[in-house]
């Protein structure tokens, strides 16, 4: 990264504990952010599946979305009208998955939303937090203040972070999968919520930017915890079967297409007491009664060579046409071998269908399998 290239991007709070650390800075989304450290993408992956990985998340968009009326109940349904989710449901201290839906029925971000009492929090994507703002604003912004929270964002991840977080914070100990607690610091406010982007039990914890960069530091001198950046970030996720926004899903693709139906309650869907309302519904809810006409994969190439996003599936070595393309790809370290998800047609998106990936020239055999790669290992109880 050039010194004209580093000076045009914003920093997290913990961009003085990247460079001490040794990080690899690359521009992400607008801002510097460590690719790797020292210890490398492989052997930082392998720790955070067998120990405790600590990221820097704080480019990520924290949103808080509060009724006007200070009735929750009013923001919980003015949020349905642009997620097809039950918020009306979430609990308080409780968390969950959802998505922004465009009007014909694609994904303009995925998120996090957790119902804190008095308003809900959503997490959005860092590339997506501008536009998404505006898009909450101009569809909800009458029934509600939404206003983007501006403090530090940091995640702990692996089997080990339950016991390293505790140490300073011990109620996260008392946490399961999707639980969302407030939390005081010195200097303000702050969230812990039992969740991540990794496939394993993990925390995100939300505090201002003193606090994190006191919170990092006090993790780091664990020996259990290490810094992780980027690169196995995305490794990590993908192992997991975790979709990326702009490559995975995007604009074009539906929530069903995707392989994230699970996330529509029934009570969204056709005959549910709050069905449809959110945009893209009429897409959405039949491809939910009928079928779409693709899927998102988990593929296994055979061999050593990694598939790489946008290499395009064809459903047959010697075929004309591509049926599909790869959508994420890369190494599993965990699994040792190549790994990529990616979108086909329905009829060949079964377990065990033999497609082939072009890499420079050559047709790869790559079998479809279920998605996630490797199980999840969050708490649930």
């Amino acid at each position: 990264m050039t010194a004209d290239t580093a000076s045009s991007l914003l920093q997290t709070p913990l961009h003085a504990l990247h460079q001490e650390a040794g990080a690899r800075m690359v521009p992400f989304a607008g801002y510097a952010m460590p690719l790797q450290y020292p210890l490398g993408l492989l052997k930082e992956h392998l720790h955070t599946r067998k120990a405790a990985g600590l990221f820097d998340v704080s480019h990520m968009g924290q949103i808080a979305v509060r009724p006007r009326s200070g009735d929750l109940a009013d923001a919980a349904r003015a949020l349905e009208t642009v997620l097809p989710i039950d918020v009306v449901g979430l609990k308080p201290g409780r968390q969950r998955y959802g998505f922004l839906t465009t009007q014909g029925g694609g994904i303009l971000d995925d998120l996090m939303i957790a119902n804190l009492g008095d308003h809900y929090l959503l997490v959005v994507n860092a590339a997506n937090k501008a536009a998404g703002l505006v898009h909450l604003l101009d569809a909800i912004g009458t029934p509600c203040s939404v206003e983007p929270i501006d403090r530090a964002l940091i995640a702990l991840q692996g089997p080990g972070a339950e016991g390293a977080l505790a140490r300073h914070l011990p109620a996260a100990a008392e946490m399961r999968f999707m639980d969302a607690r407030p939390i005081a610091f010195a200097d303000g406010e702050g969230l812990i919520v039992r969740a991540g982007y990794t496939g394993e039990d993990g925390f995100e914890i939300a505090l201002p930017a003193e606090a994190a960069l006191a919170l990092a530091r006090a993790l780091l001198a664990d020996p259990e915890v290490k810094p992780i950046g980027l690169g196995a970030r995305d490794s990590l996720r993908l192992e997991a079967g975790l979709c990326l926004h702009g490559s995975d899903i995007d604009l074009e693709t539906s929530p069903v297409e995707a392989g994230l139906s699970w996330a529509i309650p029934t009570v969204r869907r056709r005959g549910g007491d709050r069905e449809g309302g959110f945009p893209g519904a009429e897409r959405i809810l039949a491809e939910l009664a009928d079928g779409p006409a693709r899927l998102r994969v988990g593929l296994r190439p055979e061999g050593r060579t990694p598939v790489r996003a946008g290499a395009p599936l064809y459903p047959a070595g010697d075929a004309a046409e591509p049926a599909g393309r790869v959508t994420s790809g890369g190494f599993g370290p965990s699994l040792d071998g190549p790994i990529a998800m990616g979108v086909l047609p329905s009829a060949l998106a079964v377990p065990g269908t033999q497609v082939f990936a072009e890499v420079r020239g050559q047709r790869l055999p790559c079998a479809v399998v279920p998605l996630p790669f490797r199980p999840a290992g969050f708490k649930r109880s």
